[in-house]
């Protein structure tokens, strides 16, 4: 009997140590301490009519402008996504509801150091010399048990918020995935996906309000290891995606949108066609408490990702070796700032 390997099991193999874990008692803090003092940055662009590019799917276009969009900016705006603005402001409140928990009771759904779902600090915080202005609650599956955890005898609302948001989210990940398939002429029977369900996680953040945000870093620049990424940023500002040769961009909310962006296994699909794009989350105002959530959907932990051969032009070579899913993780999980030149070809 084959037993399918799952993206906490890839995890729970590089465990982190607790200090990269717990996060700051940000209730406490009345200065920026200099474990989270981050250069002050000069590199934003200030020039608005380069914006995120806002796609509506209902529009009958909507195949060719998510394509472009993936090839020129790496990310864009949804709106007639099907997900009801209800839910996004319950999920965004449960949210909220949690991280507003007492320290002391948060330390209670504790993220294990071979583990990969629970309360704790980003897991990318061991790759960077500073710590962030951040703290995050993961769910991979069912959020019961951290629940059950943080609310002994009132977890049953935020089980059922978060469960049918992902839910939903993952109906709308498959939606956009096919999108962007049939923006490059193939479909999934062209790919060896069937081998196993998808790798999703839902992860919720928050950045606290913070007494000098110029001198913190809400979320350092990362590019995601999924297929691609949904987030719901709410009525605040602070993501930013990096475009080569114009710099730190500000993705400045909609109004009931939700951000798309590729990760790193489609960059490597479409053989860096449509680029893995670079993004981080500043602190914008001080005294406030910023919100997002969001949802991660990979391909099949077995799955075997590589260039397509048919998206190549004339004389173009593949410009990395086959990986699978779970290759793929292990090696970020090592080699966090380089993962896609490890696998150059």
């Amino acid at each position: 009997m084959t037993t399918t390997t799952t993206l906490a099991q890839v995890y729970s193999e590089h465990p982190i140590h607790l200090r990269d874990i717990i996060p700051l008692d940000f209730n406490s803090i009345r200065s920026v301490p200099d474990s989270h003092v981050w250069p002050i940055s000069d590199d934003f662009s200030s020039d608005h009519q380069l914006l995120v590019p806002i796609i509506d799917l209902k529009d009958p276009n909507a195949v060719k402008l998510a394509g472009h969009a993936c090839e020129t900016c790496g990310a864009f705006q949804v709106i007639n996504h099907g997900i009801h603005l209800n839910l996004l402001e319950e999920v965004e409140s449960e949210a909220r509801r949690l991280f507003s928990l007492p320290t002391q009771t948060k330390m209670k759904a504790l993220r294990e150091p071979a583990g990969a779902t629970g309360y704790g600090q980003a897991r990318i915080s061991p790759f960077f010399p500073n710590y962030m202005w951040h703290e995050g609650f993961t769910i991979m599956d069912s959020p019961t048990d951290h629940a059950r955890a943080l609310w002994p005898t009132d977890s049953a609302r935020f089980c059922d918020v978060i469960e049918r948001y992902q839910k939903q989210m993952k109906v709308l990940a498959e939606k956009l995935t096919d999108l962007i398939l049939e923006s490059l002429a193939i479909f999934r029977e062209d790919l060896n996906w069937d081998v196993g369900s998808p790798s999703t996680a839902l992860q919720l953040n928050s950045y606290p309000p913070c007494p000098n945000p110029n001198r913190a870093m809400g979320l350092a620049p990362h590019t995601d290891t999924s297929f691609l990424t949904i987030l719901h940023q709410g009525s605040t500002s602070g993501l930013q995606i990096f475009k080569q040769g114009t710099g730190w961009i500000s993705v400045l909310p909609v109004s009931g949108a939700l951000v798309v962006n590729v990760g790193d296994l489609l960059h490597i699909l479409t053989n860096a066609r449509f680029p893995s794009v670079l993004h981080r989350a500043v602190l914008n105002q001080e005294g406030f408490h910023r919100l997002s959530v969001a949802y991660f959907y990979g391909l099949p932990i077995d799955c075997r990702v590589s260039p397509l051969l048919k998206l190549l032009d004339s004389g173009e070579s593949p410009r990395y070796r086959p990986v699978t899913v779970k290759e793929y993780v292990d090696i970020k999980s090592k080699n966090f700032e380089e993962p896609l030149t490890s696998i150059r070809i």
